[in-house]
């Protein structure tokens, strides 16, 4: 077969579309012809050389994808050749086919196209084991989202308001800020000429944040903070600004409130497939009936990877961008 292969670690042009080793399932597991492959910030970093798969993980890029099931592994009892999936990985999206793990894969939720639905179970996995299983995000609080235009922020917002919260989002473009209010933010913050405490305190009447869902670390992390109510719970799901800060920890004990650091790929299998199926749960029902939609801001052929790339890392897109094969 072929996937995408980063020939070593450095910017979008190393991503070449080779010939690879064929993958088979084991027990437990299926094998999926890739129709499309969901494109992520962990992606960038992984091509980057500064986020390995897991070990015994492929070392093929790729997250999460759609296509149709191929084969069965021993024990594979729930589902049939031929049906149309969309899976959460730990590796491998990038290819003609991957294997996955029997309870990473969700079926297409009702009103979205095969192609479509790559680009859900990343981003739908992360926003609900973060907001809710870690956050406890409830109808009332305020919730903040860093880069509110991304898929995660995009995903966020939705699920958020669909849980009653109130949601406010930082973002870098009046157009980015734009889809994010008409998806149901309440307050949206330009960061490149708005201080995003100063203005969520006003907006807030000094009440601050109850959960922040955050992309950047060590950069922000001294305003989320400070900026987190009573109780609050500040979620980092990305480096983007840094690795390392210090905390203040009288800030938080005077709060009452927590730091969580979360990474979904590392997560054991069953924990993966406990966030899936509360996902498939949840929000697929939300999906089927519109309240909830995927958003998408282009659809790129799989060869034509490193333009993905350029198109996440120059802070064009709004949305997911698809690899389509």
């Amino acid at each position: 077969m072929h996937a995408v292969v980063a020939t070593e670690p450095g910017g979008p042009e190393v991503l070449a579309w080779q010939e690879v080793a064929n993958v088979l399932p084991g027990p437990g597991e299926v094998l999926v012809d890739v129709v499309a492959s969901g494109v992520n910030r962990a992606d960038v970093l992984q091509r980057q050389g500064f986020y390995p798969p897991p070990p015994g993980e492929s070392e093929i890029i790729g997250l999460e994808c759609s296509g149709r099931i191929a084969a069965l592994g021993a024990g594979v009892e729930s589902w049939a050749i031929g049906d149309e999936v969309c899976c959460l990985l730990s590796g491998g999206g990038y290819a003609e086919q991957v294997v996955v793990p029997v309870g990473q894969c969700l079926p297409i939720p009702a009103g979205v196209d095969l192609v479509t639905a790559a680009g859900l179970p990343e981003v739908a996995c992360t926003v609900w084991s973060n907001l809710v299983m870690v956050g406890g995000l409830q109808r009332g609080e305020w919730l903040l989202v860093h880069g509110g235009g991304s898929g995660i922020g995009t995903m966020a917002i939705q699920i958020a308001r669909l849980l009653g919260a109130q949601v406010a989002v930082t973002a870098g473009s009046q157009a980015k800020l734009d889809t994010c209010m008409k998806l149901g933010a309440a307050v949206g913050i330009n960061y490149r000429d708005e201080d995003f405490v100063e203005v969520l305190r006003q907006e807030t009447a000094e009440h601050g944040a109850d959960v922040i869902l955050d992309n950047m670390g060590a950069k922000y992390l001294a305003r989320n903070i400070s900026l987190l109510a009573r109780d609050g719970r500040l979620v980092v799901i990305g480096m983007q600004g840094g690795v390392k800060a210090e905390i203040d920890l009288s800030a938080l004990l005077r709060k009452n409130a927590s730091v969580h650091a979360t990474s979904l790929r590392g997560r054991p299998k069953q924990e993966k497939a406990d966030i899936c199926a509360a996902v498939e749960r949840h929000v697929w029902p939300w999906i089927a009936t519109g309240l909830l939609r995927p958003v998408i801001d282009r659809l790129v052929p799989v060869g034509d990877a490193a333009a993905a790339h350029r198109g996440l890392e120059d802070g064009t897109a709004t949305g997911k961008i698809l690899l389509i094969h």
